[in-house]
């Protein structure tokens, strides 16, 4: 389960515009019967540069997404958004459904950057699966249907298109995301809450001080301090502390990186502080972490 790369980081894998159609930025595919995934190297922990949503309509295996396991079952969404570590296992069993893929890029083009401030796009709780009920299943299928026929029709405004109905789609599912995961006065609605963990999503490798965010956004470290307590009911601190510890965790469990590199690529310049600051957070050292977890997953 843990092979990795002969550089011992977890392998990043980019954009793959589909052969028929050239399109530099978004695809759509009809997986029907699948029994073999395509590529072997999706069976080692691995991120994906691009946002990846799929259908279940028939079929199951398990998946990892970070530290988390997910038998697949029909009739449900999965999504996954860029920097999340996944990991899939090969199964026997065949697996039916539709899967999308669009890059940074083509979410960029959409006016206002819209589709990037979506809570099921800014992902604040980390989730991967959404439940669906028959209405959200017919309306989930008939607007994919609509994507994968205009995708691969190739008309005039084909591009605004699809970025109408990928608009679409995706405010349906953050609502259902939103309902799913929080309570609504617990999701991240406020500006600068927003932008406060947007900048943490960016820069945590770089800037571990609340101070640091506070001049990017023009703010005083009091001030900012005020409102995020006031609107997330953590200190601001506890964001990037928590940022920092969910990607520590993921490269414990899915990397062959030690403990010191680990260290040196979150930003820590002493190992033995990020030793001190993981067992404070985490309850246990790092190595600690990685043996046991490893044994769980096992």
């Amino acid at each position: 389960m843990f092979t990795t790369t002969e550089d011992k980081d977890i392998p990043r894998y980019a954009f793959e515009p589909d052969a028929a159609t050239g399109h530099p930025m978004f695809r759509i595919d009809k997986n029907r019967e699948i029994r073999n995934y395509r590529r072997l190297d999706f069976f080692v922990p691995h991120r994906k540069d691009y946002y990846f949503l799929a259908f279940v309509k028939v079929g199951s295996s398990r998946h990892w997404i970070d530290m988390k396991s997910y038998v697949l079952q029909p009739d449900t969404l999965y999504f996954t958004v860029p920097q999340q570590v996944h990991l899939k296992e090969d199964s026997d069993a065949p697996l039916s459904g539709i899967s999308v893929c669009f890059s940074e890029a083509f979410l960029a083009a959409a006016e206002g950057h819209f589709l990037k401030e979506l809570p099921l796009i800014q992902n604040p709780f980390n989730g991967h699966e959404l439940k669906l009920n028959a209405a959200d299943v017919v309306f989930v299928e008939d607007m994919l249907e609509r994507i994968y026929t205009e995708y691969h029709t190739a008309g005039q405004w084909q591009q605004g298109m699809l970025m109408a109905y990928l608009k679409v789609l995706l405010i349906y599912l953050s609502r259902l995301y939103t309902e799913q995961f929080a309570a609504s006065d617990a999701v991240p609605e406020k500006r600068i809450l927003k932008q406060y963990l947007a900048y943490i999503n960016e820069r945590y490798t770089d800037s571990h001080e609340v101070a640091d965010y506070a001049a990017v956004m023009n703010l005083s470290a009091g001030y900012l301090s005020e409102v995020i307590k006031a609107q997330s009911g953590k200190p601001p601190i506890a964001h990037i502390h928590e940022r920092l510890m969910l990607e520590a965790r993921r490269l414990l469990l899915h990397s062959e990186l030690s403990v010191k590199e680990i260290a040196f690529e979150l930003g820590f310049e002493d190992d033995s502080y990020f030793n001190r600051f993981f067992k404070r957070l985490n309850g246990q050292t790092p190595v600690a972490y990685r043996t046991d977890t490893r044994k769980m997953y096992h």
